[in-house]
């Protein structure tokens, strides 16, 4: 088939490119901003397939969009095209609006144009996947578990502006009969994660000797999930799930945030021991809260386990293993990067 991956430049995209050349025949078109936290090094590595094309567009040019399903005619659109961060959002909400809102409007509104025009086999296959997160869902006491169900209470203006995208993305499967998938994803990690957030933020502060910023007392939990075991799961439900579903996608690993940052200490420990001795974790130190921080994430897996047999393959510890030794094996990735970007710098207090 034919893949249109919007956002295919950052973290998720990029990953889910590299999985469907490397690992499937799929032809893939990656339409991607380049935004601050986009850079094509992440698909280096499959840019020399003739299965493989980049073309650098903004998902709210509908008229870029329309002309690029025209030239390309996918099988799947595959919408990862996002502002992402958190701590951003709280600072400049407006960007958040415009892409994943109005973006996600435009995208709607040329895949449905394209849609319409196909006909037979191509009509029957076609899907709109949108891919999103489990904070949409807002914030979990102590018990209990996300599933599809589970009413939308969006806390910050990104989980908000991501609530409203598949508000949206429905809407058009109810309204117009667009063959539309969603996906609810809880916290990814892995390699070429930009270097904002928690684990990288961790690492790059780690190596450079400075405080490692725990938020509050660090005691919010997250379920995580390992970047390629996301990848799989996106491709088993565009290639299998059913138009109209949505699947929540969960790594069954829930965590504090200090038992994050305690775990990448202790990898570093081992695989890059300080020079002067001692532990990365002396570096730990607590810093103001995010403004409305959600105190717990945790996923029910069970509808994509079930309908399409996914499961993730990696435990938190044999992911953050790898997560970690890529980035001291990477470390010309990200130190450009942070330079250039100021990818460390602390955002999000609402001052």
């Amino acid at each position: 088939m034919r893949i249109f991956v919007t956002g295919g430049a950052g973290f998720i995209g990029s990953a889910l490119i590299r999985h469907l050349i490397d690992d499937s025949e799929h032809e893939v078109l990656n339409f991607d901003k380049l935004t601050y936290a986009g850079t094509l090094t992440t698909v280096e590595s499959v840019s020399a397939s003739p299965r493989y094309r980049f073309v650098q567009g903004d998902i709210c040019d509908g008229a870029l969009v329309a002309d690029m399903l025209a030239d390309f005619r996918p099988d799947i659109i595959t919408h990862l095209a996002a502002e992402s961060h958190v701590d951003r959002s709280i600072d400049g909400p407006e960007a958040f609006i415009q892409t994943n809102i109005l973006g996600s409007f435009r995208l709607l509104t040329a895949a449905r144009a394209y849609w319409n025009g196909l006909g037979g086999d191509a009509k029957a296959r076609f899907r709109f996947h949108h891919i999103s997160t489990d904070e949409v869902y807002g914030s979990l006491g102590e018990e209990g578990l996300f599933t599809e169900e589970t009413p939308y209470d969006p806390r910050s203006p990104y989980s908000a502006s991501k609530a409203g995208s598949d508000h949206l993305v429905s809407a058009w499967g109810h309204t117009y009969g667009l063959p539309v998938l969603i996906t609810n994803c809880s916290n990814n990690y892995g390699p070429y994660h930009f270097p904002e957030k928690l684990i990288p933020l961790m690492i790059v502060k780690a190596l450079a000797g400075e405080t490692l910023p725990v938020y509050g007392k660090g005691d919010q939990i997250r379920d995580w999930l390992f970047v390629e075991d996301h990848v799989r799961a996106l491709r088993a439900v565009f290639e299998r799930g059913v138009p109209g579903r949505s699947y929540n996608v969960g790594g069954n690993n829930e965590k504090q945030n200090i038992e994050v940052v305690q775990a990448v200490c202790a990898i570093l420990d081992r695989l890059r021991p300080k020079a002067g001795g001692g532990s990365y974790a002396d570096q730990i130190g607590y810093v103001a809260d995010r403004p409305g921080h959600d105190k717990r994430y945790a996923i029910d897996a069970s509808r994509i386990h079930a309908e399409l047999g996914w499961t993730p393959c990696e435990s938190f510890e044999s992911g953050i293993e790898k997560t970690v030794a890529w980035y001291l094996d990477n470390e010309a990735w990200w130190r450009d990067i942070v330079r250039e970007r100021q990818a460390d710098q602390r955002r999000g207090l609402a001052a």
